[in-house]
């Protein structure tokens, strides 16, 4: 299954699940007002997210998928998920987040590549140490009220002259460990502060937009093997293509419930908290992130999320 959440002029955030032909299905209840609160009333009731949508579509009629033209008939006034692909504006449809976050965290140096990179640029090996350790690299990452959706601004520090883009799959976790679905994150990060000293991580990791998250929430039945997925990132600046990077979740050096161990041990987790895995993908020293750049960021079957850049 696919979810979003999505912004309707007049009503405000929805719940929308994306069908096999890419339509919208609205299964927005008062149970369900957004998929944290799906997810929550899940794992209160024990049973799946499945299981509840279909209830609250039998309230609804098939017929009545989301439509936005002036009436509902024929194909065409049926919402598209490309019909959600706009800038967020209160008066326009709009993808929003796929879920608020009440806390996410991110792993680092989880590919050999972003190993390497860091210890270029440090006098001692401690992210090749960290690579091949028992104990991985963790952080603290935000909030959602830090945290950005579908075409909403990514920021670049007004202390930082090298922010880059750290394009990573990212799984949402249960409040009992278990992953209850897959996304697309942004990892923002000021490298030249994590380069200037270790112990500045938390500056470089967390600040206003330093985290996108989307476009969708997908659950584990849609995705065949998290550890075979291919990460395409692409940087547009001046209406032209100026980087383009990929890289496989095969190369990751990490399993999750490792990854997950290490997270919740001695730290309680809150239900629908997201975890971004690492990135293997790494831009070069002379393509620091600039205002009004579109960052592009696709893996398989979790769609694309596309970011502007804003200098703050």
């Amino acid at each position: 299954m696919k979810l979003i959440q999505f912004h309707q002029p007049g009503l405000g955030k929805r719940v929308g699940v994306v069908t096999r032909d890419e339509e919208i299905i609205d299964v927005t209840s008062e149970e369900t007002p957004d998929v944290l609160q799906l997810l929550q009333l899940a794992n209160n009731e024990g049973i799946s997210i499945g299981v509840i949508l279909a209830d609250v579509q039998e309230e609804v009629s098939q017929d009545d998928v989301l439509v936005f033209g002036p009436d509902n008939e024929g194909d065409n006034d049926k919402l598209k998920f490309a019909d959600l692909d706009n800038h967020p504006d209160p008066d326009t449809l709009h993808l929003l987040m796929p879920l608020d976050p009440p806390e996410a965290w991110g792993f680092g140096v989880t590919y050999k590549r972003s190993a390497d990179m860091r210890d270029k640029d440090s006098d001692q090996n401690i992210y090749s140490r960290v690579y091949h350790a028992e104990r991985p690299e963790m952080f603290f990452k935000g909030t959602a009220t830090r945290c950005t959706g579908p075409n909403g601004a990514i920021s670049i520090r007004s202390d930082s002259t090298f922010t880059a883009a750290e394009p990573e799959l990212a799984y949402i976790l249960g409040v009992n460990g278990e992953i209850l679905g897959y996304t697309i994150c942004n990892d923002v990060s000021a490298w030249d502060i994590e380069r200037e000293n270790p112990l500045y991580l938390p500056q470089s990791k967390i600040f206003t937009g330093c985290c996108a998250i989307g476009p969708m929430f997908v659950t584990p039945s849609e995705v065949d093997d998290p550890y075979h997925l291919n990460i395409k990132c692409q940087i547009f600046r001046n209406g032209q293509l100026a980087y383009q990077g990929e890289v496989n979740t095969s190369q990751i050096n990490w399993k999750f419930e490792t990854l997950t161990e290490f997270l919740r041990r001695d730290n309680p987790i809150p239900h629908g908290t997201v975890v971004s895995t690492g990135t293997g993908i790494i831009t070069p020293e002379d393509m620091p992130l600039a205002d009004g750049d579109i960052v592009e960021i696709e893996i398989d079957g979790l769609g694309k999320l596309s970011n502007p850049v804003k200098q703050l």
